[in-house]
């Protein structure tokens, strides 16, 4: 039989109400959650409409993003028979809104910013709802909440989890706020999706979480089946939309196709409709190449709830899901004469009826377009059975940037028993990129561009890229750094919309799609020190195409006013690091490289069994004697004793008597360290042999064998290289 996804469970929070049944009264009455500014001053004009969530219970030191994700997923569990394994979230702001006023206010204390990481949205919810499973936070603008719903949905297809608490989260702040309105696309009156005046988006907040569960038929008490899903890249412009619709097209084409539904099947269409007037005109092309003469019912939400960003995409299947359940179709808010140019009809008034199949759209910066197909339960027949895919890619090329420069330099100092920690230098950096990039970039995106390109020339026949995956703890924080100062130094009169722009974690990888013309999913993910083996799961949940390759990149940068405050481990390292690593990767065995896949990721924190489930993972004593030469650990300083811990458990477990390689020693505390040492590891197996390494008294033959690297600390992961 083959394995379906039912949605069971919905937890929903917006401007027009907290919980799912309010904002369904809303929906069906009309009604519009946009209202002026109230959550903070705006010292130089009148506040701007906002969707703003009103009366939220307030908790000192935990940001909205946390609350209103906490409230959603407390909805969406109530009355749940099975608790889920996994949680996959789609976040843009994470602890900002605490973030910006801590940094206004001169707080150097690193303890204040423990909530600021876009990852711990999900790990407090984790936290809160006692999922050890598998944790991981993506980060793709105003998509982010669709393309969590993806990789849920694949993770329930292929066995790796039975329960998934999945969607999207974001909370107003002024970085976000100031942002849209300094690339002019607020709507002053509010948004008008579709309208022939419209004017720009309203910025807005919400959370919305839906309980997948998988199955062979449909349970009695599933709400709707998520069909199938679609992923892609416009690879056009950091910003603004392909003016032909071509990329949201093939999301929504590769929607259908994943859901085994033809256009002729779809009831209701919810609209991204921003009320931009690039956006909404791409996404009305995208609609006639879908659908031609034959166009279903379709609105957008977001003149009643406001542009939620990451939480956009999941208030949409929220929405879609109560479409089916209640046979209703919003009113397109906010529309009151349709743009002629875009010859579209969106319903003007909330209209009763039959809805078995809904397409759901969100699209974002750097051109990430996501699509999401839903229907009844159980209405249409199964379709064709998903095996699991090979968890294994070849390493066709890989990179790296460290302290000591690019990979040869890395590799020499550390075959001479020296680190490499310290800053990526500048030169490094540079060596692939053209001037008019070193102009236009800054730290974060120079290095990841680097990267790419290295890793892509070191391939020995480079193949077409078709996605992107990208890890960062942190993300670009010279941008964001640069857009809070000019923005405070101005007493929140003026910003940088080009700050704003490069200060979203997923715009290096959009730079990266832009440069390989890369048009397949492109997924950024960003769980701090495990951020890399969060993006290596998405590579191997959205692999590309036979014959196509991918690009997997994760980096991070130092900033000296930043880092010490948002990363603990850097607070408690003696110098600054940064640096990062790139892989081209191919599907399956499809060279003669050594091959690299992720074998084990949880989320740890307060669970003793972690250590003991990795090690069942791997297969056990013989298996892992049998497979590994050396072990490499990955301990964060600031989780070194627990870490420590958990390492001498491991050996113990498994009685692996190999070489063990402490590698934060050599390589300096930064998030995207894991990424750097799954490079290395895979140069010493391709030539057989580990050197002597920093923290390493002897160096040793692999005898044929591979390299375990190990995560340690609130998470546990482990990810293969082999010959």
């Amino acid at each position: 039989m083959a394995v379906r996804v039912f949605i069971v469970g919905v937890g929903l929070i917006s401007p027009l109400g907290a919980g799912f049944a309010p904002n369904r009264a809303a929906l069906e009455q009309g009604r519009t959650g946009i209202a002026p500014l109230s959550l903070f001053a705006t010292p130089h004009r009148a506040p701007l409409p906002v969707g703003e969530v009103r009366d939220l219970p307030r908790d000192d030191g935990l940001p909205r993003t946390h609350v209103l994700a906490g409230l959603a997923a407390a909805e969406a569990l109530r009355g749940a028979r099975q608790q889920p394994d996994a949680v996959v979230l789609g976040a843009v702001t994470g602890g900002m809104p605490v973030t910006e006023v801590l940094l206004k206010d001169g707080v150097g204390d690193p303890r204040r910013y423990r909530h600021h990481a876009n990852g711990s949205v999900a790990e407090y919810v984790a936290g809160e709802i006692g999922c050890t499973g598998t944790v991981l936070t993506v980060s793709t603008a105003c998509s982010s909440g669709t393309a969590a719903l993806k990789l849920a949905l694949e993770m329930l297809r292929s066995g790796r989890s039975a329960c998934a608490l999945a969607g999207g989260v974001d909370a107003l702040c002024r970085m976000t706020y100031y942002g849209f309105n300094a690339l002019q696309l607020v709507d002053p009156e509010g948004a008008r999706p579709l309208d022939r005046s419209r004017r720009g988006m309203t910025v807005a907040e919400g959370a919305a979480l839906l309980l997948l569960v998988a199955c062979e038929e449909p349970p009695d008490h599933a709400l709707a089946e998520l069909l199938g899903a679609g992923l892609s890249c416009d690879a056009y412009h950091p910003a603004a939309p392909r003016p032909d619709g071509s990329g949201a097209c093939r999301a929504m084409r590769d929607a259908l196709s994943d859901a085994g539904v033809a256009p002729s099947g779809i009831d209701y269409v919810h609209l991204h409709g921003t009320g931009t007037i690039d956006n909404d005109l791409a996404e009305a092309r995208a609609l006639h190449d879908l659908f031609g003469e034959r166009m279903p019912h379709l609105s957008s939400t977001k003149g009643a709830t406001g542009h939620a960003l990451g939480a956009a995409g999941a208030l949409g299947a929220a929405i879609s899901v109560m479409s089916i359940g209640a046979g209703l179709i919003p009113a397109s808010s906010g529309c009151r004469v349709p743009d002629p140019e875009m010859n579209l009809h969106p319903v003007a008034a909330p209209l009763t009826a039959k809805v078995d199949t809904v397409l759901s759209n969100a699209f974002g910066f750097g051109g990430n377009n996501a699509a999401l197909v839903m229907g009844r339960p159980g209405q249409l027949p199964p379709r064709r059975e998903v095996r699991r895919r090979e968890d294994n890619f070849t390493i066709l090329g890989s990179a790296c940037l460290t302290g000591a420069g690019n990979a040869s330099a890395t590799l020499e100092r550390l075959r001479e028993g020296k680190p490499v920690r310290g800053l990526m230098p500048p030169e490094s950096m540079a060596a692939n990129l053209p001037p008019r990039d070193l102009r236009r970039l800054k730290r974060l995106s120079r290095a990841v561009q680097s990267l790419a390109i290295a890793a892509h020339g070191d391939a020995a026949a480079p193949a077409a890229i078709a996605s992107v995956f990208f890890g960062t703890g942190w993300g670009p924080l010279s941008e964001m750094h640069d857009f809070l100062v000019k923005l405070f130094e101005s007493n929140e009169q003026f910003t940088s919309p080009t700050d704003f722009v490069g200060a979203v974690h997923n715009a290096a990888a959009g730079q990266v799609a832009i440069r390989f013309g890369a048009q397949g999913p492109n997924v950024t993910m960003t769980g701090g020190d495990y951020s890399f083996e969060q993006a290596l799961m998405g590579a191997v949940l959205l692999p590309p195409d036979s014959g196509a390759c991918c690009l997997l990149i994760a980096a991070d940068e130092d900033h000296q006013v930043l880092s010490r405050r948002f990363d603990p481990s850097a607070a408690l390292s003696d110098a600054p690091s940064d640096g990062g690593a790139a892989f081209c990767l191919g599907r399956g065995r499809t060279g003669r490289g050594p091959r690299l896949f992720p074998a084990f990721l949880r989320y740890a924190h307060g669970d003793p069994h972690a250590v003991h489930a990795m090690v069942e993972a791997l297969g056990g004593k013989a298996a892992i004697e049998a497979r590994y030469g050396a072990v490499f650990a990955g301990i964060p300083l600031a989780q070194r004793e627990i870490g420590r811990r958990q390492l001498d458990g491991f050996l113990l477990l498994a009685g692996f008597t190999g070489g063990v390689v402490d590698y934060r020693r050599w390589t300096g505390e930064y998030a995207a360290a894991s990424a750097v040492a799954a490079c290395c590891a895979a140069r010493f197996v391709a030539e057989g042999s580990v050197p002597i390494l920093p923290g390493r008294s002897s160096a040793g033959p692999l005898h044929g064998k591979g390299i375990l690297l190990v995560g340690l600390g609130d998470f546990v992961t482990a990810v293969g290289v082999l010959p």
